[in-house]
């Protein structure tokens, strides 16, 4: 896998249904500003919510708009083999160039099963594409483990990459010691990039990102020099953009008749609700997700606003691209009337 930042990229709505020209606007975003690639209807595209159809759509419009200028990443993984082999067929005639493929969720095969039952079959049945497990055990409650993951590799040439979720780095170097050094180990957790690439025991070659929605100029130049071993301006901008990494879930403590609760807002809530505050394409969640709590929006745009003040610059894309005044949007109070619910 080529080094870079490839954008997990957010599926706006408007009316409840899918938004085909916000979504273009975002992916001619993404390209202009040189990102090496778009994830499209991965979990934070909010792919459990797409009907297949729209998965369809969504996959084959980002393959258009990415052909020659970057690779179009394809989420078709489930918990359903059937349904992974349908939805990737789909993808490779849509022109996807790789297919992400997280460990099916709830039903929690094993790593032998994930291996022999799911990735196998698609990389077996799709040798012309790249296909890429997503091991990320918070969200599926299972887990590929290193040694699975090398003799599929070993297995099969077109598993050579892996998205790595877990934020066990003891796991992310046994990767590397398994899968040995010609092996793409991909970050998938923005707030951790910069550590995976340095580490010389890990050595990944990008990310995965959340918040590239917004920076994509800012989080490419940080991986590419990362890459080329200028760790000083690789670190300055993950430092610069800390505030927000840290916050792809959002924790608040709140109030009830019955005393306080923890409330946790999960990718993608949050940057889908700063892009609405930035005025970007966006529209909220799909149901199950709905708002945030107005002590959640409070953090994010509190981050937001030091990010804004420690490096204004990091917002001009977002600016110039959506004709947008940054600094009135992120101190405009409606926000938290608009977007937050109005009471626990």
């Amino acid at each position: 896998m080529t080094p870079g930042c490839y954008t997990a990229i957010i599926t706006p709505f408007h009316g409840g249904e899918v938004d085909m020209d916000g979504l273009a606007g975002l992916v001619e975003f993404q390209v202009a500003n040189g990102v090496a690639g778009i994830v499209a209807v991965g979990t934070t595209g909010e792919s459990p919510t797409l009907t297949w159809d729209e998965h369809n759509r969504v996959i084959v419009s980002v393959a258009e708009l990415t052909r020659g200028k970057g690779l179009c990443i394809a989420g078709t993984g489930s918990n359903n083999t059937s349904e992974t082999l349908s939805a990737t067929e789909h993808a490779v005639r849509g022109g996807a160039d790789a297919v992400l493929l997280v460990d099916p969720y709830y039903n929690g095969p094993s790593s032998l099963e994930i291996r022999r039952e799911y990735l196998e079959p698609v990389a077996a049945a799709f040798p012309e594409i790249e296909v890429i497990p997503y091991v990320i055990p918070g969200r599926t409650g299972t887990r590929l483990l290193p040694e699975d993951l090398a003799i599929a590799g070993r297995n099969f040439s077109n598993i050579s990459t892996v998205k790595e979720a877990t934020g066990d780095f003891d796991n992310m170097r046994r990767i590397r010691s398994c899968c040995g050094e010609g092996f793409s180990i991909l970050s998938g957790d923005d707030n951790l990039t910069c550590a995976m690439m340095t580490d010389p025991g890990i050595k990944a070659c990008g990310v995965v990102s959340v918040y590239s929605n917004i920076f994509p100029k800012e989080i490419s130049a940080m991986v590419g020099a990362l890459a080329s071993g200028d760790e000083n301006t690789g670190r300055d901008i993950s430092n610069r953009l800390a505030p927000l990494f840290e916050l792809v879930t959002v924790t608040t403590s709140e109030k009830t008749p019955f005393g306080p609760v923890t409330c946790r807002a999960r990718n993608p809530l949050p940057v889908k609700t700063l892009m609405s505050i930035l005025g970007m394409p966006s529209g909220g969640c799909r149901r199950p997700l709905g708002r945030m709590t107005r002590k959640g929006i409070e953090l994010v745009l509190d981050a937001a606003r030091k990010v804004f003040e420690t490096s204004p610059e990091f917002f001009e894309p977002v600016a110039e691209f959506f004709d947008t005044d940054v600094e009135a949007r992120l101190n405009d109070p409606s926000a938290l009337s608009d977007l937050a619910y109005n009471s626990y």
